[in-house]
């Protein structure tokens, strides 16, 4: 596929650092990246759902943890990319969709859920919201101030992070939540096991500790990795179309500023996806 954009994940800079090289042994030279869009300029052996000229956004094989962050990639899932997403919100948006979509299976959540996403201003948390809300469950989204006029407009009620989340959350849902996704890794899973009946009602996508509290780290990748739920990436697609999934872009760089995009993204302060164009 010839690439029109590609996103950048907190997992293509934890993979740069060296933090996953237990579950992610690498090869190098590694060229970053799990997401993208563009149109199809070659199709593979038994390939019926895709013809050269298409327009399509999808994912790279998680296997390899790569690849994307180029001018041409291989997918291994896909869809047909919505008119109602720019290059850059298509190019950005499988990764996060197959993710979010994966820990809301593992959650259950579903009509009538109350759910928790910590750290929901970033691109998985902006997407988790719009399917939890799509699925009809009640979604309260952790933010810094700043940001949480963008956490309600996708339709989350939006707090703040950090110390009193127990009693901020009674506040406002006075019946609890049922179930929390940590999308910051910042530390806060002990707080967040405290908000629900038991720690398997909590996974986090971001803090390798997760386990010491009994806490389901999910990775689409590596030993003991949860099977990826690739069939989210068309459902997100078709909500799209029916204007009820966007995807917000923090910063657009080119790939030659790929350094910058990582800087970015490792500062914890992008509002949305990061996208890397050719």
């Amino acid at each position: 596929m010839a690439v029109r954009a590609s996103g950048v994940n907190p997992a293509d800079t934890y993979v740069r650092a060296g933090r996953f090289q237990e579950w992610i042994p690498l090869r190098l030279p590694h060229v970053p990246g799990v997401d993208a869009a563009g149109v199809v300029d070659e199709v593979g052996d038994g390939v019926t759902t895709a013809r050269i000229g298409d327009e399509v956004f999808g994912i790279t094989d998680y296997a390899q943890m790569g690849g994307a962050n180029a001018e041409y990639a291989v997918l291994a899932a896909w869809a047909r990319k919505p008119a109602a997403l720019t290059w850059e919100q298509a190019g950005g948006a499988a990764g996060n969709i197959e993710t979010a979509t994966r820990v809301l299976d593992r959650l259950g959540v579903k009509d009538g859920t109350t759910l928790l996403i910590e750290g929901a201003a970033g691109g998985v948390g902006t997407t988790a919201i719009q399917l939890a809300v799509a699925r009809g469950a009640a979604v309260i989204g952790t933010a810094s101030d700043r940001n949480h006029e963008f956490v309600a407009s996708l339709g989350a009620i939006p707090t703040t992070y950090g110390p009193g989340l127990a009693e901020r959350v009674h506040t406002l849902l006075p019946g609890g939540v049922d179930v929390v996704l940590d999308c910051a890794g910042s530390g806060s899973v002990p707080d967040l096991v405290g908000l629900v009946a038991s720690p398997d009602r909590v996974v986090s996508i971001a803090d390798i500790n997760a386990a010491t509290y009994g806490v389901h780290l999910s990775r689409g990748s590596g030993p003991g990795a949860d099977t990826p739920a690739l069939e989210g990436i068309a459902a997100a697609g078709e909500l799209a179309e029916r204007s009820r999934f966007t995807v917000p872009v923090a910063a657009v760089f080119s790939l030659n500023e790929a350094a910058a995009a990582h800087e970015l993204s490792e500062s914890r302060h992008a509002r949305g996806k990061i996208v890397l164009k050719p």
